[in-house]
């Protein structure tokens, strides 16, 4: 049977134990080393993550803009190629209806000769018809000059202007020191004060050896 000295030889120091426990735990805010390595693993993953996420994310959106740049592409060669038909068939509008107005000029001419015909025919009188024709080749000369710019032009005593004047014939003319315009087979026109067409001519050439220029110079000496 346990005596009183024995039992207060072996005390029990809690307080001792509990101060050691409490010494084995670690401080407010410290990290044990697994845990701290655990942490470092998570955020080199984590890292590695997003440095891979990094370029897909940019080749995404590179090939989202690409197909937006060949959407716009697209639609512009459309708008373009529809442009194109628009301006084709203007052209070929404009060419069928240009002369619109220079038609409607030429109509009542053609009424007029139609006219004329008709009379001469009805009359048998070739002056009348000869007057008639005159009259309408007359009125059809002003409609141009005046509406549409369009003018003959006399060549006959004219000096030969190749811009204006084609010569058909030839002949040497004693006395001609420049090449003259002798006969005119077919009137030249003016459109807008520019040779539309130029005439067809009969030239005079100078003759050689004519003498003209001794004899002046005999008298200019005398």
């Amino acid at each position: 049977m346990p005596n009183d000295g024995d039992a207060r030889e072996q005390p029990v120091d809690h307080d001792e134990n509990q101060v050691a426990a409490e010494g084995n735990e670690p401080e407010d805010g410290a990290v044990a080393p697994e845990q701290d390595e655990s942490q470092s693993a998570a955020s080199s993953t984590a890292d590695i993550e997003n440095e891979t996420a990094g370029p897909e994310a940019s080749i995404s959106a590179l090939e989202d803009e690409l197909a937006d740049l060949r959407e716009q592409l697209l639609r512009k060669s459309a708008d373009f190629d529809n442009y194109r038909k628009r301006m084709q068939r203007e052209k070929e509008e404009f060419a069928i209806y240009a002369n619109r107005e220079l038609l409607l000029d030429l109509v009542p001419i053609i009424d007029d000769f139609e006219r004329a015909i008709k009379s001469g025919e009805e009359s048998q009188d070739f002056t009348a018809f000869h007057d008639g024709i005159v009259m309408i080749e007359k009125q059809f000369i002003s409609m141009l000059e005046r509406k549409w710019r369009l003018s003959r032009f006399e060549s006959v005593g004219e000096e030969f202007d190749p811009q204006r004047h084609e010569a058909m014939l030839t002949e040497e003319v004693p006395g001609h020191e420049q090449s003259m315009v002798l006969e005119d087979y077919q009137k030249g026109y003016l459109l807008n004060e520019r040779v539309l067409r130029p005439a067809k001519v009969k030239v005079s050439m100078p003759v050689p050896g004519d003498g003209t220029d001794t004899d002046e110079a005999s008298a200019s000496n005398e």
